[in-house]
């Protein structure tokens, strides 16, 4: 079996543990199938997220160009509290601002090897937390916009990690249970007294479970480096494919082009 397609982040649909689907323009493949099966994925051009153009990618899967000039690669995607779209300010594009920026926000912590804090929009749970390979989250805080989300945040992560440490995430066996209660304690003298109505009371803590087991050794496969990359599939945490030869993350390759063989 061989596919052809750009890569996307894989959709995860809940389940014990999760499935994933990665979609290749109009082909669409269910990975948890193919466990204990060879794959080879070989690199063919670049497909950017925004214009589609076949050129060298420069960040989150856009080109140069893109980057600094499409709304969806704007600062504000990173860091939350220089949204202005509450204030009818414009960045790049203010109605596709106004649509990322002025809906609701979720502030909260989840374990990836350690506590972070993180801000998404509410309709992005669970699957931001997929995303990082969080094996435990909870919502901390709810808001009617990404600017005072951000507040919160940047705040926060002054005293608590907002980063993923890959490494220690893959490494995580899941079995680690974490003491948000702790942590939420040790962060609440310095919560910002304008963002406490937003608080959330009751933390509802959310497990995920992967189809993973960490390796021996946590080696990071990249396309730029090896252009054609093999092994057999074991599992998958996070956007992290577990290979025999390594781990590959395919939302770090979005907007690559690459056939895909199953063997």
């Amino acid at each position: 079996m061989k596919i052809f397609g750009v890569i996307r982040k894989m959709k995860a649909v809940m389940g014990n543990p999760l499935r994933y689907y990665l979609f290749l323009d109009k082909d669409v493949l269910l990975l948890n199938t193919v466990f204990g099966r060879e794959i080879i994925i070989t690199h063919e051009g670049y497909s950017c997220c925004n214009c589609g153009k076949d050129v060298p990618l420069f960040r989150m899967g856009f080109c140069k160009k893109c980057f600094f000039e499409s709304p969806y690669a704007s600062e504000t995607i990173i860091r939350p509290e220089l949204s202005r779209a509450h204030l009818g300010e414009e960045e790049r594009d203010l109605e596709v601002e106004k649509q990322i920026q002025l809906q609701p926000h979720v502030v909260y912590l989840s374990y990836t090897g350690d506590i972070k804090v993180g801000v998404t929009r509410k309709s992005n749970i669970p699957s931001r937390w997929v995303d990082q390979g969080a094996t435990y989250a909870t919502i901390i805080a709810e808001t009617p916009n990404r600017y005072e989300a951000g507040l919160i945040e940047v705040t926060l992560k002054n005293h608590i990690s907002d980063t993923t440490a890959w490494r220690k995430m893959l490494e995580d066996s899941g079995d680690s249970i974490p003491d948000f209660e702790t942590a939420l304690q040790r962060i609440e003298e310095y919560w910002p007294e304008e963002s406490k109505a937003f608080k959330k009371d009751n933390l509802e803590v959310i497990r995920l479970q992967y189809p993973y087991s960490p390796p021996e050794k946590i080696i990071g496969l990249k396309l730029e480096k090896s252009p054609k990359i093999s092994g057999v599939l074991s599992g998958i945490k996070g956007q992290y494919l577990n290979l025999d030869t390594g781990l590959l993350n395919l939302y770090a390759h979005e907007g690559y082009k690459i056939s895909l063989e199953i063997n």
